[in-house]
Order: structure tokens, then sequence, then C-alpha cells
């Protein structure tokens, strides 16, 4: 990677889930403590002895990058070492195009699991879901492989099929789909007009998604002949994120004042705060928040100022909960560590770290013939090895109330089906804007 394209693309990965850039001083080195020496020393030990003993040669580079990532995986999930190729892999997620299956995915426990499907995608309509695991590629175990290794497998020439071996919790045998890869290309931002109300989904907060929303704005405003509409149902759903700077943008297109968002870290250098400019594209009119498990970080920071600041419902379930700031430092030209230096907090001061956003209105979607075994199995933040605790103390159980089956939605998927309704939490979000007056709204559940 030229030095030119490294520097602009950490301009541009102000990312929440790669977050903020802040420069390397000398006051970070001054941490490392003198009496860390003698650790240091072991370290070298062990590297001597590999190389002189192990039973086949090693090389330098698969050493070190294993120490490194030993290291960083010590602190956090978030926390990792990006070499020219992760970089890449960055450009890519927050603004590119690639040939292949359009799913976020991570390694849990040597396993490979699906963190969601990209809208519209080959996975998407595959019918993959969050929390999936891959188990083979073409009927190749990749159990205790890398995750490198898995994407790059899964990634490759638009019109080739890939076999994927499924294990989906709640089911008692795993299943073979079949996907034919395509472009990805990322177009986050998405709009619609269903009975008087807009409705904009946006699927990542990738560059350039504010601009993109205000436009969906007006595209709703040119399909009601000018007019506003009823209402707005923002879908935040199986949002996993992205850039700092577009959560912002979106945040304040829909306030006229107050607080979005802040980060508090270890240092002063470190703290920042956003506050909204004068200007609401909606026009006061109601707007509910969409969100479920997949909506994390970006996501979050959306959601809650729109919540603390009363100018949103949020509905669905309980977001991700991940809270914390990562940046990018620069060690060379062509590498650089993701490294966790902040929590991020709602306008109300509220970390979101590990608890998540609380929906005013919690929607499970019983429209989904696997929500039963999925909601005892959904994970977030908080079931990730390693994580970020909470500076508050939260009560387990409630982190776990929205795996308990709510006793106010009792159809079935066959009864939603024959009624039409193939995504409740959608219809639950319109059907509450068009029987609620204007100014009531916001009223609900506060």
């Amino acid at each position: 990677m030229s030095t030119p394209r490294f520097a602009a693309l950490l301009r541009a990965a102000a990312l929440v889930s790669a977050v903020a850039l802040l420069p390397v001083t000398t006051a970070g080195l001054a941490a490392v403590d003198a009496q860390s020496g003698p650790e240091f020393g072991k370290l070298l030990a062990v590297y001597q002895r590999i190389k002189a003993s192990y039973v086949e040669p090693v090389d330098d580079d698969k050493l070190l990058k294993g120490a490194i990532d030993g290291m960083l995986a010590s602190l956090d999930p978030h926390s990792s070492y990006l070499d020219a190729r992760d970089f890449e892999n960055l450009r890519t997620q927050t603004d590119g195009a690639y040939g292949g299956l359009g799913l976020s995915v991570t390694m849990d426990d040597g396993a490979v699991k699906v963190i969601a499907p990209t809208r519209e995608s080959p996975a998407d309509r595959a019918g993959l879901k969050p929390g999936d695991f891959i188990t083979h590629l073409d009927g190749k175990l990749i159990y205790g492989g890398t995750l490198d290794e898995a994407v790059d497998k899964m990634r490759g020439e638009p019109g080739k099929p890939i076999r994927l071996t499924i294990f989906r919790p709640g089911r008692d045998e795993p299943f073979d789909v079949t996907i034919t890869r395509e472009i990805i290309d990322l177009k986050p931002v998405d709009f619609e007009v269903k009975d008087n109300v807009g409705i904009i989904t946006v699927a990542s907060f990738s560059a350039d998604v504010g601009n993109d929303v205000t436009a969906a704005m007006k595209g709703i405003r040119a399909k009601l002949g000018g007019k506003n509409p009823a209402g707005i149902v923002l879908d935040l759903r199986q949002n996993p994120g992205g850039l700092l700077d577009e959560a912002v943008t979106l945040s304040d297109a829909f306030l006229d004042k107050g607080a979005i968002v802040s980060q508090r870290g270890r240092y002063a250098r470190d703290n920042e705060s956003y506050a909204a400019q004068p200007g609401d594209i909606a026009r006061g009119i109601p707007i509910v928040v969409l969100i479920d498990a997949g909506s994390a970080s970006a996501s979050e920071i959306v959601a809650g100022a729109l919540q603390d600041q009363r100018r949103a419902l949020v509905m669905g379930e309980r977001s991700f909960g991940k809270g914390s700031v990562q940046t990018l430092l620069p060690l060379t030209r062509s590498t650089a560590l993701k490294l966790t230096t902040a929590r991020y907090y709602t306008p109300k001061g509220r970390s979101v770290q590990e608890g998540g956003i609380e929906p005013d209105i919690t929607v499970p979607q019983i429209s989904d013939p696997d929500i039963r075994a999925r909601a005892a199995r959904t994970f977030r933040e908080s079931d990730l090895r390693g994580h970020l605790i909470n500076e508050v103390d939260l009560d387990d159980k409630a982190l776990e109330s929205d795996k308990t089956q709510d006793p106010r939605f009792k159809m079935s998927v066959e009864e939603l089906k024959a009624k039409g309704i193939d995504d409740f939490q959608l219809y639950y979000a319109l059907k509450t804007i068009r029987n609620t007056a204007p100014g009531v709204l916001m009223a609900q559940k506060r």
C-alpha cells in the first residue's frame, strides 16, 4: 500500500468499530514501565528456543505476528494488528466493492460465526442468519483455521458458486447452502414508502451515509408529491456499525440541537464530544428507530442520540452493546494497531458497553420461524471473551431478559403469513406511526 493511500485511509477510517485517529505520543511510550524489561527478556528467550529447537524452521514474520496478535488478544476482542492486507479489507468495508457472498463474520472459539449478512446480498437471499456457524466450505472443514483463511475462500470471482455447511443453533442437523458469488457493491442506504410512511434502511455506516440518508428523505418526499410522510422508520437492524463521522452526521440530520455522543478515554486527549447543528431534515415528524441484537457501534450511537434527545421512539430488541472506541495507530508505512482507547456515551451519559441500547418498546421478530432457538443463543458484546466491562455493574438477568418469550406477541409465523406479514417488527413500527397522532409518539414509554 502506498504512503498517500495509507494516509488517506487513516484519515477516512474514523470507525466506531475502529474509530477516531490519534497520534502516537511520547506520553504513551513513557507509560512502558522500566520494570517490564525482564518480561521482554522472557519473550526473547521463547523466540530463541523456538528458532533453535522447533521441529521445522519457522519464519520470523510468523513468530513476531503471532506474538503481537497474542498481546492484543489478551486485551479485548476489538484490538488487533493490521498488516497491508488487513488495511485493504478495512478500505473495502468502508468504501468499495468486492467479489463475495456479503457476510460479516467473526471467530468464536475456532469456529466461523456469522455476525450478519449484508442486505440483499447472496448470503442474505440464501437465508443465512446472525449466529449461524460455518463449518465447511465446499466440503472442507474450516474449524481451527484462521478467520482470514475462511474469508479468502468465501471471496472470489463473481459467478462462481461455493457450498457452505451451516450449523444453526436450534436445529438438529447441519445443512448445506450453495451460494454464487457476486460483486458486493456497498450501497448502505435504501428507502421506500409504505402507506404514507417513509422507510429508510441503513445497512452500514460507510462513506457518505449521512448524505445518502438526506437524499433518501428527499426521495421519499418526491414519491409523495412533495409532501411530508406521516412519519419515518429508520431501520438499523443488523447494522454492525462503521464510520463515527457518518453516525454523527446521520444523527445531526434529525436533530436541531443538543449532544449526539461523547467519548472518554484514559487520557484527556482521548476525550471528545459531538453536538447537533440546527436543521431537522424530517421537519419534526415522528420517527421510529428499529434495532436488534445485530445493531452495533455506530448504530447504537444514532439510536442512543435520538432516544436521549426524545426525537425518536426506539423499537425492536436490545442492541449489541459495543460501546468502545478503537484508534488506528500507525507503526510503519503499511501497518498499524487498531487499539481500544476510549468508551463512548449517549447524550445522557449512558455507556453502551455491554448493556447496549434498550428499546422504548420491545418487539420480538415473531415472523422468524427460528425465533425461540435463536433468541436463546443470541450473542452480544457481553458474550465475547475478554470484552471491556461497563463501569456500572450491570444486572446479568436484565441483559438476558429479551431471550425469554414475550406473552404479548403470540401470533404464529403461519398466522402472520396469512395476513401478509413477513417482517413483524417493521409492521409494528408502521402501525405505531399510523395509529399515533403527531406529538404523541415522543411521549410514549418515557
